[in-house]
């Protein structure tokens, strides 16, 4: 049974998220096989890119309802969290209506370009197990241009010109806007709570 699969989305870093896994010595399977996904202990949605081009992406592999029937933990990454919500105003676009909300364009100034791309000050609201040991207000690493905004489900939020959803949980889902394989310290101990996460 493989401790994490890593659901192939399309167009995501596999390679750091593999060694992030590596170095916390947990085995990580990129995957699109139904049973694999279905039988491993962890899941995670990844996503880089355009939600509508990813949700094709779901269809086509067959796995839409395969997330949403999910029992175990499932933690979803940048664009995977946005997947993971109702929908997304990029090219208004239905997605696995898991989270509730729809995810929204950040709003662009001059001292606020979009995308957001860099450390971001996080700020813990909620406790929660995937949270334990990591510090309020520790960075973590987000390259983004749509996020969630500040909902009943957030555990966590950052503040690019308004402040958004950085983490949210919902019944055994998970997920983060930034990138915890880049970031550092505390990005490696969120993905190590997840490993720990009970079922």
């Amino acid at each position: 049974m493989t401790d994490v699969a890593i659901i192939d989305s399309g167009g995501a870093n596999i390679a750091s998220l593999m060694y992030a896994f590596e170095r916390l010595h947990t085995s990580a399977q990129l995957t699109a096989d139904v049973d694999v996904i279905r039988s491993a202990r962890r899941v995670l949605l990844p996503g880089v890119g355009a939600a509508k081009d990813a949700m094709r992406r779901l269809n086509d592999a067959g796995l839409v309802d395969v997330i949403r029937e999910l029992k175990q933990p499932v933690l979803g990454i940048c664009l995977g969290m946005q997947l993971l919500c109702d929908g997304s105003e990029e090219e208004d676009v239905e997605c696995l209506g898991i989270i509730p909300g729809v995810v929204q364009k950040l709003t662009a100034t001059t001292d606020h370009p979009v995308p957001n791309i860099g450390w971001c000050s996080t700020n813990i609201k909620y406790s929660h197990p995937l949270l334990a040991g990591i510090d309020d207000k520790s960075f973590f690493y987000y390259l983004h241009s749509y996020a969630l905004p500040t909902s009943e489900n957030m555990l966590a939020t950052a503040t690019h010109y308004e402040e958004f959803s950085a983490i949210v949980g919902h019944k055994n889902f998970v997920a983060a806007q930034f990138h915890p394989e880049r970031s550092a310290a505390a990005g490696a101990r969120l993905l190590r709570n997840f490993v720990q996460l009970e079922s």
